[in-house]
């Protein structure tokens, strides 16, 4: 199988690293996307931030060369977005959605209104020096950057072409301070269309227990 990785805010594909070698080792593909704005060498526009839809076209673009593979789109917080928006456009491309104590949106929603009221005032806090790219939180790895503004408040348009995907998990980091996902992760625990599992480590799964990440995935790819 082949796994195509988005992670969430501030974050580029190398928090990924440890999971892609785990499962390389085991014979899978990985893809781990940086996404737009978010390289290590800064943006290249500074003055257009990406948007949601800028992330959602980028990653389907990978998707739809990643040939005849069954393919797993997977997505960490805010790229829980992206992938919802991926699968959207190409759902019968993909065997299976992973999100990675992410946002689950449902068509109009937006990482802003999905998110809890820390968050909130992170993002603001963060967006105050332009008003455009939300300055990287206390304690994140050196290697992350400025997340664009517009990308955390633009609301996803939905229409239906997940329903293509035949398989979809939850993977919870258990609860944590200011987490936007208890609630969704026991909604999903209930609901016939979802697995879940949960890794209760905290919101940063692929680089607080990577091999148990790459486990779980392993096993949904063995399915």
């Amino acid at each position: 199988m082949k796994f195509v990785m988005v992670p969430g805010g501030w974050q580029g594909g190398w928090v990924f690293d440890a999971v892609a070698d785990e499962l390389r080792d085991g014979g899978h593909q990985v893809e781990a996307v940086t996404l737009s704005g978010l390289e290590p060498g800064g943006p290249s526009e500074m003055d257009r931030p990406a948007n949601l839809d800028d992330h959602i076209d980028q990653v389907a673009a990978v998707v739809e060369r990643s040939g005849e593979t069954p393919l797993a789109l997977c997505g960490h917080s805010y790229g829980g977005m992206v992938i919802a928006g991926v699968a959207d456009r190409v759902g019968a491309r993909l065997a299976h959605l992973v999100f990675i104590d992410a946002y689950v949106p449902g068509d109009g929603d937006s990482c802003w209104s999905l998110t809890s009221d820390p968050f909130r005032e992170l993002f603001i806090a963060g967006v105050r020096a332009d008003g455009r790219w939300v300055a990287v939180p206390d304690g994140l790895d050196p290697r992350a950057r400025p997340h664009p503004l517009a990308s955390f408040v633009q609301s996803i348009r939905l229409t239906g072409g997940a329903r293509h995907v035949p398989a979809r998990t939850y993977i919870s980091g258990g609860p944590w301070p200011g987490s936007p996902f208890v609630e969704l992760t026991e909604r999903l625990r209930t609901d016939p269309g979802w697995q879940v599992h949960e890794i209760p480590v905290g919101h940063n799964i692929a680089r607080r227990d990577p091999h148990r990440l790459a486990a779980a995935l392993d096993g949904l790819a063995q399915r």
